[in-house]
């Protein structure tokens, strides 16, 4: 994106449609839609909440909602409106004119995000396949014969731009050929999950609602410098290291793109590859921003989304991967509240910290090493003094308790050895 749109003034507003069902209240929505916002770097001029009561097929809003937004436009110097909602193409298209001014709903603006963000070839392929199947419906802003003509994807345009019919053919072969390269791209990904799988190393997922702070959470565990920022959606490609904990020599620390609300439906469908890493995990961390207090809310959208990925049943929330609850950001609450959550974290299992002063760390790192060698079992085995190989295999991959002295073999001296072993790291010994 230019300079001149990541400074654009931008009119935020928030349609509280009286049919739907939300489960973030309008002030919450709106919040979330100005953190949007501010991800894509626009100035936040004028910020409202419009109750519709019934929904206008040609602009959403009635008439006199309209000329309300476009006198706030007026009055702002607003270049860009922001709609935390579904806008059907006929009605943005009606919205501009009337308005005289850009206007995005929130796909859009989340595509916009993604399209700035995704830093891997896999993330921009699925960004633009998401973008795609958005504009199929729309006019294209900046795209000519499919080529960008600059960063972001477009619905920001700097001015100058006409508005080109999309090319439907087009579009629908660059989408076949994009969803090509990502078959290509899972499969590569399913090898390496596969790889991992028969390697000895256990898996910690870190999942949550964007914002929640994974990464800080990602970057205190295993001193990455992942990009880390109090913007919404500043991971969105997923990121792996190795970690030590107590006990546990080696294990491997996913971070994942932050869920949100409303996920557009493109998006859910591109992103759940990125989202599959979780499938295969030992433990999912679901990181949760207790300052916010939106919490119990974002919670359930995301118990829904690993409900979708059938991580866990949609009736009792649990899996047959052990989920521990991760109650962070409690460096921003008052001692009252701390003290209240403790008592409930004690009760709930879940574990207290501050990502980004690390208090509470160590307690973390403990109960992932406690979690992960609760299946440990005890194995003696004798080797020859001579099988370095296999020695040197046990001393890294698991907890030796005892070492002794086995006698004479038929080649030599004998070693016994009393190892703990999780269940993976006994299957892989079995295959030494």
């Amino acid at each position: 994106m230019d300079e001149v749109t990541r400074g654009a003034r931008a009119l935020v507003l928030c349609p509280d449609i009286r049919a739907f069902t939300y489960d973030l209240d309008a002030a919450e929505r709106l919040a979330e839609a100005e953190g949007l916002a501010l991800a894509i770097g626009v100035v936040i001029a004028h910020t409202a909440i419009i109750p519709v009561r019934q929904m206008q097929p040609n602009t959403l809003f009635g008439s006199g909602q309209v000329q309300n937004i476009a006198t706030w436009c007026e009055q702002h110097e607003a270049e860009l409106v922001i709609v935390d909602g579904a806008l059907s193409p006929i009605q943005q298209r009606n919205l501009e004119e009337k308005l005289k001014r850009k206007v995005i709903d929130r796909t859009g603006l989340i595509l916009e995000i993604f399209g700035e963000r995704a830093a891997t070839a896999e993330g921009r392929l699925q960004v633009e396949l998401a973008h795609l199947d958005y504009q199929q419906s729309r006019l294209v802003r900046s795209w000519t014969h499919l080529e960008r003509q600059r960063g972001g994807f477009g619905f920001l345009g700097g001015p100058g731009e006409t508005q080109i019919e999309a090319d439907r053919r087009m579009i629908r072969q660059r989408m076949a050929r994009l969803r090509r390269e990502l078959e290509q791209v899972r499969k590569t990904r399913t090898l390496h999950r596969e790889r991992r799988g028969r390697a000895p190393w256990p898996v910690i997922a870190l999942v949550g609602y964007t914002n929640a702070g994974k990464s800080t959470l990602f970057n205190r565990l295993t001193g990455a410098d992942v990009m880390a920022e109090d913007l919404l959606f500043a991971t969105l490609d997923p990121t792996m290291r190795a970690i030590s904990l107590p006990g546990v020599e080696k294990a491997i620390l996913s971070d994942t793109v932050g869920f949100i609300s409303d996920l557009p439906t493109q998006l859910v469908a591109a992103f759940r590859a990125t989202l599959e890493e979780v499938t295969g995990a030992d433990i999912i961390c679901h990181v949760r921003d207790m300052a916010n207090p939106a919490h119990a809310a974002q919670k359930k959208q995301v118990m829904e989304v690993l409900a979708d990925l059938g991580v866990v049943d949609p009736e009792s929330g649990l899996g047959e991967i052990p989920i521990l609850e991760v109650w962070n950001k409690v460096d921003l609450l008052g001692p009252e509240r701390v003290a209240e959550l403790a008592e409930a974290a004690a009760g709930q299992g879940a574990v207290m910290l501050s990502a980004a002063s690390g208090a509470g760390i160590d307690d973390f790192a403990d109960r992932l090493a406690e979690m992960l060698t609760q299946k440990a079992e005890e194995l003696t085995v004798t080797l020859p003094a001579s099988d370095g190989r296999r020695i040197a295999w046990l001393h890294a991959h698991g907890e030796i308790l005892a070492d002794e002295d086995a006698g004479q073999g038929e080649h030599g001296p004998l070693r016994r050895f009393t190892v703990r072993l999780n269940p993976k790291e006994l299957g892989q010994y079995s295959t030494l």
